[in-house]
């Protein structure tokens, strides 16, 4: 929805979304029912941003609540760019967008050390002073001023899955958990409460598809295919492989934590729980991916590429 080098204005967000419109669209020519699932980083921190701006004069809303803010945003220009597309093919679709909230466990590791920067750089006296008055936990990032930084749980189930499930039975494209969903832990009293989190999008997305019973897992990222010793001279793209192969690879280190690890984890809870198959491409050759020309296809046995079902 951002691209390098954009201000992230909304006639630049809506115009990425038209073209994000036209890759969706080829899936559902595909016959898949599809749900998706998309980032937020910079536009949350924009949000961060104009509060900081605004500090002095508006309260500042806590992250889950930006969170929040940017499904509904970004889900409208989803919504409404896919809802064009479909209508410019003949497609009798409907788009929904599902505010997401998704479940952490308040006592995840990750809550005793928060490692996920986020939002504005400060300089040393600011940072003080958040520190002191929101308990915010702030690092020194490069030289550059100091960030806070949040936790980064696993999740571990979603609200409103059973209306999520539904909604793609019927036939309705559905956009859901928009930047890995909002997070949210159930208290001692078995209520719902916001935490201050960022989720995994990678995480949140297998989550769904393993609670939606997908049939193609499709995780879309920066290279067109998986690569074996990526960067080295002996580098080799992989067109396909099995959970055992992928889970081999993990383990030697071949996909960095900070990159490709995150998917491939991602990928395999999505099998291990039941999921059928996952494919990993870049944007640019999705369509071409869907045709199995291009794309990594990570498979539990040596099931083949099914052409319909959800995605």
């Amino acid at each position: 929805m951002l691209e390098a080098g954009e201000k992230g204005t909304a006639r630049e967000q809506y115009r990425n979304a038209r073209k994000a419109a036209q890759l969706m669209v080829e899936i559902i020519r595909k016959g898949y029912e599809l749900i998706i699932v998309h980032g937020n980083g910079p536009q949350v921190g924009n949000i961060l941003l104009q509060m900081e701006a605004a500090a002095n004069t508006i309260p500042a809303f806590p992250l889950d609540v930006c969170d929040a803010m940017t499904e509904g945003s970004m889900g409208y220009m989803l919504e409404r760019a896919i809802l064009n597309e479909l209508r410019k093919r003949s497609i009798d679709k409907e788009v929904a967008t599902v505010l997401t909230q998704v479940v952490v466990d308040r006592e995840d590791p990750a809550f005793q050390k928060p490692t996920k920067p986020i939002g504005p750089f400060y300089n040393a006296f600011r940072a003080g002073q958040l520190r002191r008055e929101n308990r915010w936990q702030m690092v020194e990032d490069s030289g550059r001023g100091f960030r806070r930084v949040v936790p980064s749980p696993l999740p571990i189930d979603i609200i409103p899955k059973r209306a999520i499930r539904s909604l793609v039975e019927k036939g309705i494209v559905v956009i859901a958990a928009g930047g890995g969903g909002i997070p949210v832990f159930i208290n001692s009293s078995g209520l719902v409460e916001g935490v201050e989190a960022v989720i995994d999008k990678d995480h949140a997305s297998a989550l769904i598809a393993r609670e939606a019973k997908a049939d193609l897992f499709i995780i879309l990222t920066g290279v067109d295919r998986v690569w074996e010793n990526f960067g080295r001279e002996n580098a080799r793209p992989v067109a396909r492989m099995d959970v055992e192969t992928a889970r081999r690879m993990l383990d030697e280190g071949q996909f960095p934590p900070g990159s490709m690890g995150p998917k491939i984890v991602a990928a395999l809870d999505y099998i291990h729980g039941g999921g059928r198959q996952v494919l990993i491409t870049s944007a640019e050759k999705l369509k071409q991916a869907l045709a199995g020309r291009s794309g990594t296809l990570i498979v539990r046995g040596r099931a083949g590429h099914d052409k319909r079902g959800k995605a």
